[in-house]
């Protein structure tokens, strides 16, 4: 990934985030934007989302999101200069909800570890 694009991913993730805290505070409060990443020729974006909440406040706010898509698109576009802006499309990061499983496992894994050891001495 070039410099440039990799300037490009964080200078909109960055006012985007801005962006929705500023405009939308009450509906994207619950809404981190966690990444974005952009295509080489910067024509097409993917921005990752975290949003806290079950599971039916996900969904709600990815369907706000993808409805208020356009509008987010040239919001950006009156900050950020670019030739292109990319076409964003929103995607649900399960990157933290995998990590914090795999936590939880390991701290399973070492409560058992403790209680054999415990088991074992006695």
């Amino acid at each position: 990934m070039s410099t440039r694009t990799l300037r490009v991913n964080e200078l909109i993730q960055r006012e985007l985030s801005n962006l929705l805290r500023r405009k939308y505070n009450s509906d994207a409060a619950p809404i981190t934007i966690t990444a974005v990443e952009v295509t080489p020729d910067v024509r097409l974006g993917k921005v990752f989302v975290s949003i806290t909440g079950d599971d039916e406040q996900a969904a709600d706010r990815m369907k706000w999101l993808r409805k208020h898509a356009k509008e987010l698109r040239f919001a950006l576009g009156d900050i950020i200069i670019l030739k292109h802006m990319p076409v964003l499309t929103y995607e649900l990061d399960t990157v933290t909800d995998r990590g914090n499983r795999i936590l939880g496992l390991l701290d399973d894994i070492s409560h058992k570890a403790k209680k054999s050891d415990a088991l074992a001495e006695e």
